[in-house]
């Protein structure tokens, strides 16, 4: 009797006979396995995956509970990214595209406790951010909003593995890292993604405002605008020629939860702050916002996260009716879930590095 071998069977087997030998971190230049059978519809899982050495990574900073980061509980996620760096003349010079395995900051920061140094004049968590530094000493930033309060969770990873996305014609193949990195998955520019990260710090932003709650009515005739503590210029107007836009949203807040389903119309933030704050590497790496209102509410946002997005989830800045309350400049941030970092009135704006 003539035994019947199931097709799917033999498709397995065919793919497992033109798997090549796993190719080393040095040999670049090696074969890669790719899935030509076509199997699946996912072009993101077709080339060797490489582990990355993880060093020890430790916690500390405003919180009640520092100490190393145990990964070993921590579900895994996975980011695809085009990396690109800036080149000495300030252009983009394009690294390769990959992607990387790994474990959020959503999750590692999950259950470390808050201790906020400036609980007493300021409670709400949005002014917080994290420093991130590798064995280099080299440093980056992210505002506590980017982790934890986006549309889109957990696109800020620790790597601890590696895979190419090959050109199906050209057949590049990036070079490979070998070290863990941070990877940080809405930034057009990844100067953020260092090496081997070796300590998280959690800091809110240090400054001291003057908190009036219960302001009303609440009005701030202009913005200040402050690098590094020095007054830069102040704002009082939409820049000339600047073009509105409207963002379509559900309004919904973390604790009042739905407040509207009204459009948005203002002009993009970064747009108006580009000439002011300019683009550099120190800026994408360590620039630490903070936006605050007349009654001193404020949150933190990393530069990165307001000039250097890949998704096009913008910041408005959205002027209202003469003399309305919580005007005259209010800021809505187009990506994230909550409402909480829409600032009314904005009376500052700083920028630390």
């Amino acid at each position: 009797m003539i035994k019947t071998i199931p097709f799917t069977a033999i498709l397995l087997s065919l793919a497992s006979c033109i798997q090549t030998p796993s190719p080393t971190l040095e040999d670049n230049s090696a074969t890669q396995f790719v899935d030509s059978t076509e199997m699946t519809n996912n072009f993101y899982d077709n080339t060797e995956t490489y582990p990355l050495i993880v060093k020890e990574l430790t916690v500390e900073g405003e919180i009640a509970n520092p100490g190393k980061v145990d990964f070993s509980p921590l579900k895994k996620h996975s980011i695809i990214v085009k990396e690109t760096l800036l080149d000495s003349a300030g252009s983009d010079k394009f690294v390769g595209a990959y992607r990387y395995d790994g474990y959020s900051l959503f999750d590692i920061l999950e259950k470390r406790i808050l201790k906020k140094a400036n609980a007493e004049e300021f409670n709400p968590i949005i002014d917080m951010y994290i420093e991130i530094e590798n064995e280099k000493g080299e440093k980056v930033v992210f505002s506590w909003g980017e982790i934890y309060y986006p549309n889109n969770l957990h696109r800020i990873l620790i790597a601890d593995g590696v895979s190419r996305i090959v050109p199906s014609k050209t057949k590049d193949l990036w070079k490979l890292p070998s070290e863990s990195k941070i990877i940080s998955g809405n930034d057009l520019i990844t100067e953020r993604n260092i090496s081997s990260p070796v300590k998280i710090t959690v800091k809110s932003f240090p400054k001291s405002f003057n908190v009036v709650k219960g302001l009303s009515p609440m009005f701030s005739k202009q913005v200040t605008l402050y690098e590094n503590g020095r007054l830069i210029r102040t704002l009082a107007d939409y820049p000339p020629a600047s073009e509105e836009v409207t963002f379509n949203t559900i309004f919904y807040g973390r604790g009042k939860g739905i407040h509207s389903t009204e459009p948005f119309k203002g002009v993009i933030l970064r747009d108006i702050l580009t000439l002011i704050y300019p683009v550099s590497g120190e800026n994408l790496k360590k620039g630490i916002m903070c936006v605050s209102a007349e009654d001193g509410y404020r949150c933190s946002l990393s530069y990165s996260e307001l000039f250097n997005r890949n998704d096009q989830q913008e910041f408005l800045l959205i002027k209202t009716e003469p003399g309305e309350d919580g005007g005259l400049f209010r800021m809505f941030p187009a990506a994230d879930f909550f409402s909480d970092r829409a600032i009314k009135s904005v009376s500052e704006i700083h920028l630390d590095h």
